[in-house]
């Protein structure tokens, strides 16, 4: 099982000896700890259920940190806690870092996207502008004719219009890992990740 969880920390670039330049996102990547496992025997399924981001105790609840200091694991008060499916040799309290990656593999990053708030159709779905032609002036942006005559005399559903944009979890798929600093824990991939500096994201293998 190779997975992360980690904090979107910004982009920048990586020049190779020949010159050519590289754009990638940095994270901040663990240091993770196994906080469960599960198995066949018990849960019905395998995974691995990771924390990551050590916080203030008085900014959990009674049952988050005492599910963390079950069993005398004594693990650190953790914000965010993932399962990752499939089975894979650890144990309760094991710590996992950047290293479980290597350069050149590919993952990948599963983020939630920035908010847009309440659009209209052209920044939405990237309609074309209206004429400013006769008579029109004040009509530009808006999103034309959106039903039909007497048959069916309704707008479909699923039609595209004006409602809420972004804040959607976004996968970015098969991308490659071009940094791995394990004494700074970050790790570099090539290309864009979904969401605003700070936000969480997940590493993992990738599935094609």
């Amino acid at each position: 099982m190779k997975g992360l969880i980690g904090k979107k920390v910004g982009m920048t670039q990586l020049i190779g000896a020949d010159g050519r330049v590289t754009p990638v996102t940095l994270i901040q990547a663990g240091p993770c700890f196994v906080t469960q496992v599960r198995t066949l025997e018990h849960e019905g399924y395998e995974a691995v259920q990771l924390g990551f981001d050590e916080v203030n105790p008085k900014r959990l609840s009674a049952a988050e940190r005492g599910h963390l200091k079950r069993e005398n694991l004594n693990l650190p008060p953790l914000r965010h806690l993932h399962e990752f499916r499939g089975p894979a040799e650890l144990k309760q309290g094991d710590t996992l870092t950047v290293d479980v990656f290597a350069l050149g593999d590919h993952v990948d990053v599963i983020g939630v996207s920035k908010g847009k708030g309440f659009q209209g159709p052209i920044k939405r779905y990237h309609f074309h502008r209206q004429p400013k032609s006769h008579g029109a002036s004040d009509r530009t942006r808006s999103p034309g004719s959106s039903g039909q005559t007497t048959t069916p005399g309704r707008v479909y559903k699923g039609h595209k219009a004006a409602g809420h944009m972004g804040h959607d979890r976004v996968t970015s798929q098969n991308i490659t890992v071009a940094l791995v600093d394990a004494e700074r824990n970050l790790l570099g991939v090539h290309g864009s990740v979904p969401g605003a500096k700070g936000a969480m994201v997940l590493i993992r293998e990738t599935r094609k």
